[in-house]
């Protein structure tokens, strides 16, 4: 008996030692927290650049606004170079709530939610200027929120330029692209893509992409200047053609299970900070791309400009067509966008 009523008591103790432990809101950013304005959390975001990255620069003025606006309440800890995992892999966790925040390039997100498949569909932004009013407009917004259907929830767009091809080879044209393996994101819509310029797409982690660049595995990928230069690419893949197919953005994402422990005064702190760090990250890409193209054309890579792109256009079109025809609203806004 008496074995049985100590039993009791213990877990009476254990229950009110948790119950105290969940009333001080803290949070190591993978498990609960209390949910009130005063709960103190640390959390985690994911990026797979270098720490001097355009992307990681926004993560990280992020993550300062968020401690200045909650006086240090909230921590966000940036954990850049792919540390927490590749991107697929990293989106996944993001779903269960096992890391926090990431930034990941819009293409993997199709495979969540298949709207985003407009934002990778080629050519269909004149320039930045057009991706941005879009971006910017509601419909850019809706395609943020719609994201919570996921388990995730989109907090801002960040810059991520144009992306075009680079090879071990000679790459002069389209036709040189035929036959090639080039490594694509893990994305139906890029393998499509890559497919009806006549090459042969091959899913490849971005970690992995270098050492198969150097040993043959792929004969080249699709990036913009700045991952092209930081990633070291251009050493085992010293051809560039400007084709700028894609000008898909990045998406600075929260959880859905993360989001939802914070009280609607975190919350808005959380959006707000994340809108304002995008004017730091723009500057900062801005200033990598022109720093990029520089170095890599002091590395004697050779970049060749294409100068008609409707060749590449009629090409991809029935790419466009397949991936548009359930998005018309979406494509109607950015029809409005190109025109404003």
């Amino acid at each position: 008996m008496k074995k049985k009523r100590f039993l009791v008591g213990a877990i009476a103790a254990l229950f009110l030692a948790g119950t105290v432990l969940a009333g001080c809101g803290k949070d190591t950013g993978s498990g609960g927290g209390a949910k009130s304005g005063g709960a103190t959390y640390t959390f985690r975001l994911a990026d797979n650049h270098p720490p001097d990255y355009p992307t990681v620069i926004g993560d990280k003025k992020f993550a300062e606004l968020v401690n200045e606006r909650t006086n240090g309440r909230i921590k966000i800890e940036v954990f850049p170079s792919g540390q927490l995992g590749e991107e697929k892999a990293v989106l996944e966790q993001i779903q269960l709530g096992a890391i926090d925040f990431a930034r990941t390039n819009a293409n993997p997100l199709a495979e969540f939610n298949n709207q985003f498949s407009v934002l990778g569909l080629p050519y269909i932004f004149e320039n930045d200027e057009h991706l941005w009013r879009f971006l910017e407009s509601d419909s850019g917004e809706k395609m943020l929120n719609s994201l919570e259907k996921s388990r995730m929830k989109g907090l801002a767009y960040y810059s991520s330029g144009a992306r075009s091809f680079y090879s071990r080879k000679p790459l002069k044209s389209m036709a040189d692209l035929k036959g090639m393996k080039i490594r694509v994101q893990q994305s139906k819509l890029n393998i499509d893509l890559v497919t009806a310029l006549g090459a042969s797409a091959t899913p490849m982690p971005y970690g992995e992409v270098f050492s198969g660049l150097q040993t043959g595995v792929i004969d080249g990928a699709e990036n913009n200047f700045p991952s092209y230069y930081s990633s070291n690419h251009y050493q085992a893949a010293k051809h560039i053609l400007l084709d700028k197919h894609q000008r898909t953005p990045e998406v600075l994402l929260i959880s859905k299970v993360t989001w939802d422990k914070l009280s609607p005064e975190d919350q808005k702190i959380i959006k707000q900070a994340a809108l304002d760090s995008v004017k730091t990250q723009r500057e900062a890409w801005d200033k990598w791309e022109k720093e990029s193209e520089q170095k890599l054309r002091g590395a004697g890579v050779t970049i060749t400009e294409v100068t008609d792109f409707k060749p590449w256009q009629e090409a991809v079109k029935p790419v466009v067509q397949k991936y548009s025809a359930e998005f018309k609203d979406i494509m109607e806004d950015v029809e409005k966008a190109r025109k404003q």
